[in-house]
């Protein structure tokens, strides 16, 4: 039997406001590292939602995509520790800019998180060491030399979010 490749699809918030990017502190099997408000694509969700989600989950404020700033793919290997194998992940992030909401009072951080963090551009560069992958930079390189695209370039057919109904006998 041949195993399938599969990429595991993530989102990825790009949050900029007066010069400064918003940033989360995150435990990993690695140690405390700094990401871009990110995770991965949910079962019945569309880019849109996933990243609008998570970026709430991560930092309790509510934010609106506008634009997709890119779509970007990385490898990540993992060397074998204790009880856990190696592991060889291929991420495809999907990118995007937009409004930053309102904090959302009484949340609290997703699991994991430590905290979030509003960086200058030179203080994110001067910590890659600390990122949790090279897209944390790239990106914002990208938001800075005013990369962006429309939302129309992304589709999700209805199936997708009508997925949840079809299981569950309910409405997505």
């Amino acid at each position: 039997m041949t195993i399938r490749w599969k990429p595991s699809a993530t989102v990825a918030a790009i949050i900029e406001q007066n010069g400064k990017f918003l940033l989360v502190e995150e435990h990993t099997p690695e140690g405390l590292r700094l990401n871009n408000p990110a995770g991965h694509l949910d079962e019945g969700e569309s880019l849109l939602d996933a990243c609008a989600r998570e970026a709430l989950e991560e930092t309790m404020y509510l934010f609106t995509p506008t634009q997709l700033l890119g779509v970007y793919m990385s490898r990540f290997q993992r060397p074998a520790s204790g009880p856990h194998a190696a592991e060889d992940v291929t991420y495809l992030r999907f990118a995007f800019c937009g409004r930053l909401g309102t904090l959302q009072a009484g949340r609290s951080l997703d699991t994991g998180i430590v905290r979030t963090l509003w960086l200058s551009p030179d203080e994110v560069r001067a910590s890659a060491e600390r990122h949790r992958s090279p897209l944390v930079l790239q990106c914002m390189e990208d938001y800075l030399a005013g990369q962006r695209f429309p939302l129309s370039v992304l589709h999700t057919d209805p199936t997708v979010v009508n997925a949840r109904a079809l299981v569950t006998g309910g409405t997505a």
